[in-house]
């Protein structure tokens, strides 16, 4: 579900991804072969990579709502004064904070910043221009950074380093 979440901004299109995603799951799960040693990890990746895939399907079938977002230019910074901007704020808040950038932003964020994709990758899957992607992650850098000044006051360098150690626990 933490998956589904992060492409989505309101819980009933969360659960209608991993709805769909189980769905798929269940219909070819005959054909799953572990990639490695570890079982439960390989099928723990291989259920990733469908909610991922079926997170953008949906994003697909919903085209119309992409890019409709009007943000600053402007960049925005807030020195630390030595606060971890996790003490701050939570996981839960991080997921919230994402789910408010424009769909279409949002979705090359994940892909890019959570998922690892490369922007070619992304591109492809989107049927976007490589161009594009780049610009929507660097917009929806903006409008987190932007969301996360009005509401925690953090600016999104501060976050970003730490971020990533927590997702990578």
């Amino acid at each position: 579900m933490s998956v589904c979440d992060r492409y989505t901004n309101n819980q009933d299109d969360a659960v209608e991804i991993l709805n769909d995603g189980f769905l798929k799951v269940f219909k070819e799960i005959h054909r799953y072969q572990p990639a490695y040693a570890d079982v439960v990890g390989s099928f723990m990746g291989w259920l990733r990579k469908i909610m991922v895939y079926t997170a953008i399907d949906h994003f697909r079938r919903n085209q119309k709502h992409r890019f409709t977002a009007d943000i600053d230019n402007g960049i925005i910074q807030i020195a630390s004064a030595g606060e971890d901007a996790l003490d701050r704020i939570s996981y839960d808040e991080i997921i919230r904070s994402i789910q408010k950038v424009t769909p279409g932003y949002r979705t090359v964020f994940n892909l890019f910043v959570i998922e690892g994709f490369s922007h070619e990758e992304i591109a492809e899957k989107l049927d976007i221009s490589v161009g594009t992607s780049k610009s929507n992650l660097s917009k929806a850098r903006k409008q987190l950074q932007k969301i996360l000044l009005t509401e925690k006051n953090i600016s999104l360098e501060t976050l970003r380093g730490q971020w990533e150690r927590k997702v990578a626990r």
